[in-house]
């Protein structure tokens, strides 16, 4: 049972999404970067997938040269602040920390690479300027972080760039697929907008890229173009009813919530399929958001879930209960939701009621579009295939990075598949 009340306004909104990592002060920081070992060797640059210099950021919060700390994260990472936020640093740099051995608390990586950057962003601190120009032309398909990275990287590098976004706001999974106690929109566009404002970059929103005209223009006016557009709506998954009014995909919930807060719409018993992170995040969401009843419905075991532990904790903390073993036969209902059919491995048959179902049952790839692009070529989960150093398809006039790339990752993947496309495409170019 959630012990959340439906939240009428957006004071409540807030404050049953209340951010999980605070913002340290600078007390806070001062200690909590004092503990650091300056290891050598440090496992915890190698867990982070942009490499970022852990231990000198920290020696220079705790010297107090926090715009130098902040410059040392974004040097490495463009979405320094959201990935301080957002990351999963529990099973990546802190889950590397060498305290983890000695049974003492990892160092707070995540909470003092957002108050570095934080900090820096809420001064206006400028840390960059566009490189010397040089006369050259990059479109970038979707202003997601990878997008959004290459952007940055390449106006480093005196680049011209055009990021083409079809929503209405850029950052992608940051702003639209985040769950809000994790960051909030004023965090992310924060962020977005400090970055445009030291680089220069043009963000093209309501500029949708789909199709072979769409493309043949990219194609004439830029030298090069990064697809950095993601995933699509969640995946049609042929189980019967799944047409049935209150019915919603874990994405489309996720990204309607960000956006209409208070005013968003929630079943009094909701049932989640999936098991995964977006799963979590829709189940936790959701009892947040005042449902009463909130089922986590997995096909298979608890500990094969492809969701991080901490993150199915989280969704309990907030009142949800799991099921597992149940895999969904049939969504119950005349026109409306009324429940669920699962069965289990031993044939046993058995339902439970809602109102609302959420699919994270996985998205759609953009396969359709992707075979607009000539000589484009997908590995078998329609992937886009790439050079894993330049992150260049087999058009060489494309690059690509991110969720395209992967399958669907982490936030600070796609950034670090941004930057090193931008890499890719700045060598091909002076080649060429």
């Amino acid at each position: 049972m959630s012990e959340y009340n439906k939240p009428t306004n957006e004071a409540e909104f807030k404050q049953n999404f209340k951010q999980k990592k605070a913002l340290m002060n600078k007390t806070e920081a001062h200690y909590e970067s004092s503990r650091c070992l300056f290891c050598y060797d440090a496992p915890c640059i190698v867990a982070c997938p942009t490499s970022i210099d852990i231990p000198l950021f920290i020696k220079q919060i705790q010297t107090g040269n926090v715009e130098g700390a902040a410059k040392t994260i974004y040097d490495a990472n463009w979405m320094g602040n959201s990935c301080g936020i957002v990351c999963p640093t529990g099973v990546l740099c802190e889950g590397a920390c060498v305290y983890n051995h000695q049974d003492v608390a990892p160092l707070q990586i995540g909470r003092l690479q957002n108050y570095a950057t934080k900090t820096t962003i809420e001064k206006g601190k400028h840390l960059y300027s566009p490189g010397v120009a040089n006369g050259k032309k990059v479109a970038v398909i979707g202003g997601g972080p990878a997008g959004l990275s290459c952007a940055c990287e390449l106006r480093v590098l005196g680049y011209e760039v055009d990021v083409f976004e079809a929503k209405s706001t850029p950052a992608g999974l940051n702003l639209h697929g985040v769950a809000p106690y994790k960051i909030s929109n004023e965090e992310v566009m924060a962020e977005v907008n400090y970055l445009q404002a030291q680089l220069g970059f043009n963000i093209k929103c309501n500029s949708p890229i789909n199709s072979k005209e769409d493309l043949s223009a990219l194609e004439s006016n830029y030298d090069a173009i990064f697809i950095g557009i993601g995933l699509g709506v969640t995946a049609y998954r042929n189980i019967p009813g799944e047409d049935k009014n209150g019915v919603i995909g874990a994405v489309e919930f996720i990204e309607g919530l960000r956006s209409n807060k208070d005013r968003t719409s929630v079943g009094e018993r909701v049932v989640v399929l999936g098991g995964g992170n977006t799963a979590m995040d829709a189940a936790s969401e959701s009892a947040r958001m005042g449902a009463k009843d909130v089922t986590l419905a997995y096909r298979s075991s608890k500990d094969k879930m492809g969701a991080y532990s901490f993150e199915y904790e989280l969704a309990v903390s907030a009142g949800v209960k799991g099921c597992f073993g149940a895999l969904p036969l049939e969504i119950l209902g005349n026109g409306s939701v009324t429940g669920v059919r699962f069965i289990r491995e031993n044939g046993e048959e058995f339902d439970i009621a809602c109102d609302m179902v959420i699919k994270a049952t996985g998205q759609a790839k953009c396969g359709t579009f992707f075979n607009e692009i000539d000589g484009l070529e997908l590995d078998q989960h329609s992937r886009i295939k790439v050079n894993e150093e330049t992150f260049q398809t087999t058009n060489p006039l494309y690059f690509a990075g991110g969720d395209a790339v992967n399958g669907g990752a982490e936030v600070v993947n796609a950034a670090q598949h941004g930057k090193a496309a931008a890499k890719g495409i700045d060598v091909w170019l002076k080649n060429k």
